[in-house]
């Protein structure tokens, strides 16, 4: 049991920073790195686009409600406990998904491995949270960002290569791997940083924190409005692989690459957010990122509608727009945790459900819509953006 509060090379009392950028991308990580391969999965597996599609939609689904669970029992119990957990189940599902036979034991597993992940995604934002003001915090939250958004940059670069050049379930083992290595660093290294635990029944806890937060306007307008800013672009990302290699004809290793210049977008974005985090208000700071992603989203529907899609237009439009999501992240997520200091896990946990939920509406819109058609994407990305600047915007005359 000493295990689960105190790790067995105790030294510090923070959490050292490379671990917890590597918590948290780890569930976006399972979700980046195989995007290349989905074309080749549904081939080798005979399934459809649409189906294969799943491991998507699902897989947010499953960050979504996990992220509800762990906030709160983070809160009761501390962040490390909660987090071996979590990338145990991780780490055991991402093996499954390795050598899945069939598409309907893959699409389970990547829903375990969602569950799963989603811990390192929710309790690790939380931990940077823990003992923070929240300027502080947002500066922070943005150094985070900026630095866990080269992670699922590389990773679908590389993953593109390993499935042109190695095989389609490379991607998969690549993310078991790590997901091994990262629950052996937090069980050595990770300390307990929630030195205010709540008290009581957990789940009494649970549905009282997240009542409380659901009441307040601004909660509402940080959480609702940063995840139209910033998870919409999953709906891109679903329609990407298709988008170039369909349209634009573009070989299958190009496409990591694409992706690569697009996080960059969403590093630079937090970069920006870090420079401007002690100089401009939070709620300044969220409407100067809209802006960015607004005018992003409004090249790339003009593109399609005068039919001049290309590469350099696709990658440059949308790049504008994950500049303007990496910059809205941390400024939305440094005001929702700060709502309540003694609910930092509860607020961390509901504005992830909120975002990955929104990011999954986003999947299946485009998904359903017009399978393989631009504008639905298109619509997507303008449509949320003014949408979230719309509701930060409310949220802000009623406070």
């Amino acid at each position: 049991m000493r295990f689960l509060t105190t790790p067995p090379f105790q030294g510090r009392e923070r959490a050292p920073f490379l671990l917890l950028v590597a918590l948290t991308a780890c569930g976006t990580l399972g979700m980046h790195v195989i995007i290349p391969a989905l074309p080749a999965t549904a081939r080798a597996m005979g399934v459809s686009i649409a189906s294969v599609q799943l491991t998507i939609t699902l897989y947010l689904i499953g960050l979504s409600i996990g992220q509800l669970v762990y906030g709160p029992l983070s809160d009761r119990f501390g962040r490390r406990p909660v987090l071996l957990a979590g990338m145990t189940l991780f780490t055991l599902a991402s093996i499954v998904t390795a050598v899945a036979p069939t598409a309907s034991i893959l699409i389970g597993a990547r829903i375990l491995q969602s569950l799963g992940g989603c811990s390192g995604l929710v309790l690790g934002r939380a931990a940077v949270r823990d003992g923070a003001t929240p300027e502080r915090a947002a500066g922070k939250l943005a150094s985070l960002t900026m630095v866990m958004s080269m992670v699922p940059a590389i990773a679908p670069a590389i993953g593109g290569f390993l499935t042109a050049f190695v095989h389609w379930r490379a991607s998969y083992v690549l993310v078991a791997t790590l997901g091994a290595a990262t629950l052996l660093a937090t069980g050595l290294i990770l300390p307990e940083t929630n030195h205010a635990r709540t008290k009581g029944p957990a789940f009494r806890s649970l549905f009282r924190g997240y009542a409380q937060l659901l009441r307040s306007g601004p909660f509402l307008g940080y959480a609702v409005g940063g995840a139209c800013s910033t998870t919409s672009f999953y709906g891109f990302m679903a329609a990407a692989p298709f988008i170039f290699e369909d349209h634009l004809h573009r070989p299958t290793q190009e496409v990591g690459l694409y992706y690569l210049v697009l996080m960059l977008g969403v590093a630079l974005g937090s970069l920006c957010a870090n420079r401007l985090s002690r100089k401009v208000g939070l709620r300044t700071g969220l409407r100067l990122a809209n802006g960015l992603a607004i005018l992003g989203a409004v090249l790339f529907a003009a593109a399609d509608i005068m039919d001049w899609l290309s590469v350099p237009l696709v990658v440059g439009s949308v790049t504008l727009f994950m500049v303007g999501a990496g910059m809205a992240s941390p400024f939305a997520l440094a005001g929702s945790v700060s709502v309540n200091p003694r609910a930092i896990g509860a607020a961390s946990g509901l504005y992830g459900f909120i975002q990955m939920g929104y990011g999954m509406l986003c999947t299946v819109v485009v998904e359903a819509w017009n399978p393989g058609a631009i504008y639905p994407v298109a619509v997507v990305l303008l449509g949320s953006v003014i949408a979230g600047l719309g509701v930060i915007t409310l949220a802000g005359r009623r406070t």
